[in-house]
């Protein structure tokens, strides 16, 4: 054929062949099209390929290959969003990451587009505690009340859910896409156009699924649509997740019905908080179980009143207002969740009624519910829940160690609240004994019975007496085990029905637990002078200047000069056999008066005794005589208190020195105080400084009118009402005699028994509560020379020497507390008496166990742990571990001093106070487990004192008796019995109780002990 004849071809029939191809083309794709709605059987091929890619795996160490979720409301309540920040935080506190999860390349870069990670997401999730062995301690799950599976959901509650808002979500053809339904889109977008471009006040849907809802919900900032692009995001997330399971999607459309009833946002309540999923919102909002949901809405549902024809037909037709009441609760909630924290109030109740009476009528004509439910449930109202939710009461004894545990995990998190803590989706693994802690736990509480009481053994000659109300008295147990690197805490528990943690958490007056912080400080110094003098020969010993006020450094010199073991641990095992009368004749002048003190067994007042013993026996005028010594030895140790140049008034260098000691001694405690006080409110300040004094009314006013000179007799009144109740009747002439301007500084710091700087330093911050320590140290120049400058005078050298000592015994407490607190006392100060000997100053029984542990260590501070591993987000993509790596031991008392301090707290078992518990702890195989131990009583006094300090009345706050032990080389902890007013003057009970309460608990610490709890369950899991 030509062309030509081809051109004149085309010109008659071409034009028509390309209208009929582009016809059939046409109906070609909207054949292809028709059928895509109907089955989305190509997208499904198409999305189903993709999610096969869009995978996760958790490896070992930190991931560079994954991607936080933005700040969706599910995602900040998970954690999810705020991990990178906690991961931060818990590295800088020991805890590494250990393992993460690697996203593919395909789910990065679906995350870096702004697409939601797909994957399996959790309809429940919370915090979950474990002990050592992987078995749970707490559990947290939100939302509490959920369907664990489709078939579990009343068919009426489905049918109804499915007309509101998504009809075909449960269409035949198994390849459909449940995130879109093409008609309601197509209808929202024409109606929200029209709405933009007629009618801006024309209503119109928003076209969501229930997938694109959830994901709305879950993961959008705030839970909101804002833009096209939002929508769009929700739209391809859902799809993409919709298809996770492959291209048929029928399970996987019944299991987004089921997470939408679980996990659907429903406002939130007061006593509650954030309320998710009908289960949850049936019981906040109305009161009812859902249990008794599910009951009344599976049952069959009368469809007309058949009279008593049957006795079925009857029971349904009697049980149809309960379930059209239940059915309409239901109903409403679905409803509101368009809108909930509007429709959810009272104001709005109303409102929420007549919406859901509107859809009750529509669901009766098209047939999703019969016209006699519709009918019983339009005349009953909706009486929304407001109050605030009463929980079911639990006791806090059995969950005591998980209390602290969490209060834990929120310090590491930098969490403030419970609340956010128990819906982190996070599993902890502590270092707790589940075994040994519940049994502890049932012995505890079987105390509150004379019963078990009884069957504790606790009854008898210093401990309880017959008609003792065993109900009152709170016992607490603590135990840790030494490991490598950490002390992992064991046990922690007590039988106080309240969160409050005893251990952690008072200040208790323990008694003779203090005789053991005393005697390693005591033998610290005896190590200190042969660390300097050891290395001396006789003559070079004979030389030495010594003060007659250091009995101390006395025989350190003269046993060193004559020993023929000059070794450090036979020198503290000699200071252990240096004797002390036990007399409690003498007067003793310390805290700025005079004292005498007694020994609690009047048989002890004529014996002198070795330290050994007195340990053993818990002497106190031993004890006491030896604070004095150490007192003495601090004082002397330091060049202020050179007994030529104080004694000596006309010493060459005594100007010269006290001049340079005003200056450089002052500033050194003007800077201790601003640590001391500086950033802290009024009270708490104020509350600091009185931990330190016994309270008198000429002591108080002295301390007020120190820290606010421009006060008057009105601000003493209210200072003396608060601090000492009773004494604010002698507030005129107490300002008469201590007011501002009768006193100077350092007189003042003499009358309150506080170092005058401190005084000062105190009343500057208050003024100036934003001064650096320089502006500090330079304001405080003509105080640092006024507070030492009556020690330039000469006159009346005896008082002044007595002012002199005063002082001086008030700086060597600093000191002592300064070591102290290097062995983990709690406190920011000491009572400058020698009664802090006995306990005066305070305790707490975690402080004695952390002290205990440096004893077992060999003098080596371990950190104490409780969590030894945090799971963030498993099975999810953002799945992080971190463990426990704790910070190096410090060696902060030498292992010489620690083994004589652990062989002397051994006597106190073989030989002493505790006996009872020699021999208690037998192993399967008749090993004998030696326990080593220092006993404490104490009783905290409330004394009110008038004028010139004269005692007027006394009572007891509480009464305390404590064990502080060690078992073997790797357990220690401390055991209490305590009772608060006004019950405590009632008891008598000694530190025998809370050996006796031991020498009970030893069964149950045998597994433990013998490596067949903790220890097994951790091998199984490496």
């Amino acid at each position: 054929m030509s062309i030509a004849q081809l051109v004149a071809f085309w010109k008659r029939f071409g034009r028509r062949a390309m209208l009929a191809l582009l016809i059939v083309a046409a109906l070609a794709f909207v054949y292809v099209a028709r059928d895509e709605v109907r089955t989305s059987r190509r997208q499904a091929a198409w999305l189903s390929e993709m999610t096969r890619s869009l995978t996760f795996q958790v490896q070992p160490g930190l991931s560079s290959a994954i991607r936080f979720p933005g700040a969706g409301p599910s995602d900040q309540r998970l954690g999810y969003h705020a991990l990178p920040e906690m991961i931060t935080r818990l590295n800088s506190q020991g805890y590494p990451v250990t393992a993460q999860a690697r996203m593919s390349a395909q789910l990065l870069e679906l995350s870096d587009k702004g697409l939601f990670a797909t994957y399996h997401e959790k309809t429940q999730a919370g915090l979950e505690l474990r002990d050592c062995r992987g078995e749970p301690l707490f559990t947290a799950r939100y939302p509490e009340r959920v369907y664990d599976r489709f078939e579990a959901v009343p068919k009426l509650l489905v049918d109804s859910l499915l007309f509101i808002e998504n009809r075909e979500l449960f269409d035949p053809h198994p390849s459909r896409n449940p995130a879109i339904e093409w008609d309601r889109l197509g209808k929202a977008m024409f109606d929200q156009a029209l709405r933009r471009v007629v009618d801006e006040t024309r209503s119109a849907g928003g076209g969501s699924t229930l997938a694109t809802q959830i994901e709305k919900y879950r993961h959008s900032p705030e839970g909101r649509t804002e833009t096209a692009k939002d929508k769009l995001r929700q739209m391809a997330s859902a799809s993409l997740r919709g298809y996770i399971d492959g291209e048929d999607t029928t399970a996987r459309r019944r299991q987004i019905l089921l997470d939408y009833l679980n996990t659907v946002p429903l406002s939130a309540h007061a006593g509650f908080g954030e309320v998710n999923g009908v289960g949850d919102a049936m019981w906040i909002w109305y009161g009812r179980e859902f249990a008794d949901l599910n009951a009344l809405l599976s049952a069959p549902i009368a469809e007309a009143d058949h009279g008593r024809r049957s006795t079925t037909l009857a029971f349904n037709a009697a049980l149809l207002p309960r379930q059209a009441l239940a059915y309409k609760q239901a109903l409403s909630l679905m409803v509101a969740q368009r809108r909930p924290s509007h429709y959810l109030t009272e104001e709005a109740a109303p409102v929420l009624r007549e919406v859901t009476d509107r859809y009750l009528r529509v669901m009766a004509d098209a047939g999703v519910i019969t016209p006699a439910l519709r009918d019983a449930a339009l005349p009953l109202s909706l009486k929304l829940q407001l109050k605030p939710v009463s929980e079911p009461q639990v006791s806090f004894v059995g969950r005591k160690a998980s209390t602290a545990l969490r209060g834990k995990l929120q310090s590491l998190l930098g969490m403030p609240r419970a609340y956010d803590l128990d819906r982190l989706d996070l599993a902890v693994e502590s270092s707790l004994a589940g075994e040994a802690q519940h049994a502890t736990t049932a012995l505890l509480r079987s105390l509150n019975t004379t019963e078990g009481a009884k069957a504790a053994g606790l009854y008898g000659f210093h401990l309880l007496n017959e008609g003792d109300d065993t109900s009152k008295i709170v016992v607490s147990f603590t135990l840790f085990e030494r490991t490598e690197g950490a002390n992992l805490l064991r046990v922690q528990t007590d039988n106080l029905d309240q969160p409050f943690d005893l251990n952690e958490g008072a200040r208790l007056d323990l008694g003779s637990t203090a005789k053991l912080r005393t005697l390693i400080t005591y033998l610290e110094q005896v190590a200190q002078l042969h660390g300097s003098w050891n290395a001396l020969d006789a003559q070079q010993l004979g030389a030495l200047n010594i003060s007659t006020r250091d009995p101390i450094a006395r025989w350190a010199r003269d046993y060193l000069a004559k020993a023929d073991d000059r070794g450090l641990a036979a020198m503290l095992s000699a200071a252990m056999q240096r004797t002390y009368s036990a007399n409690p004749s003498e007067g003793f002048f310390t805290g700025g008066g005079l004292h005498h003190f007694d020994n609690f067994d009047p048989l002890d007042n004529h014996r002198t005794m070795s330290l050994n013993d007195a340990l053993a026996h818990s002497v106190n005028l031993v004890f006491i005589r030896l604070m004095r010594d150490v007192v003495y030895h601090v004082m002397a140790g330091s060049a202020k208190a050179s007994a030529e140049i104080l004694e000596d008034s006309s010493h060459p260098k005594r100007q010269e020195y006290l001049s340079r000691f005003a200056d450089k001694e002052g500033s050194a405690f003007v800077a201790r105080f601003y640590r001391k006080y500086a950033s802290k409110p009024r009270l708490e300040a104020e509350d600091l400084l009185l931990q330190s004094i016994r309270p008198t009314p000429s002591r108080l006013a002295s301390i007020f009118y120190g820290l606010e000179p421009q006060a008057g007799a009105e601000g003493l009144t209210q200072f003396l009402a608060q601090r000492l109740p009773g004494s604010e009747q002698s507030a005129q002439a107490l300002h008469e005699k201590y007011r501002a301007d009768r006193w100077s500084l350092a007189d003042r710091g003499y009358l309150a028994s506080v170092h005058p700087l401190e005084l000062w330093v105190m009343s500057y911050l208050r003024q100036h509560p934003t001064a650096t320590l320089g502006q500090t140290l330079a304001a405080s120049r003509a105080e640092r020379q006024e507070v030492y400058g009556w020690l330039f005078k000469t006159r009346h050298k005896g008082a002044q020497d007595g002012r002199i000592r005063g002082l001086l015994e008030v700086e060597a407490f600093l000191e002592i507390h300064r070591a102290w607190k290097r062995l983990g006392y709690p406190f920011e100060s000491l009572t400058p008496s020698y009664a802090t000997a006995l306990g005066a100053s305070g305790d707490r029984p975690a402080a004695l166990a952390e002290l205990m542990g440096i004893i077992v260590n060999r003098g080596k501070r371990l950190p104490a742990t409780r969590i030894d591993a945090l799971q963030f987000a498993r099975g999810t993509p953002y799945e992080t571990r971190l463990e426990s790596q704790p910070a190096r031991g410090e060696q902060v008392l030498s292992p010489e001093v620690a083994d004589v301090a652990r062989r002397a707290l051994i006597g106190v078992v073989e030989e002493g106070t505790a006996k009872r518990l020699k021999g208690a702890l037998v192993l399967h195989d008749g090993t004998v487990m030696p326990i080593g131990g220092k006993t404490g009583t104490g009783d905290h006094r409330f004394d009110v004192y008038g004028r010139g300090g004269q005692l007027i009345s006394s009572r007891v706050i509480d009464r305390s008796a404590t064990l502080v032990f060690l078992i073997g080389d790797r357990y220690f902890g401390t055991i209490m019995a305590y009772v608060h007013e006004p019950y405590a003057a009632k008891y008598k009970f000694t530190s025998a109780l809370p050996a006796q309460l031991l020498k009970t608990l030893t069964p149950s610490l045998v597994p433990l002990i013998e490596g067949s709890s903790c220890d097994q369950a951790l091998d199984r899991r490496k």
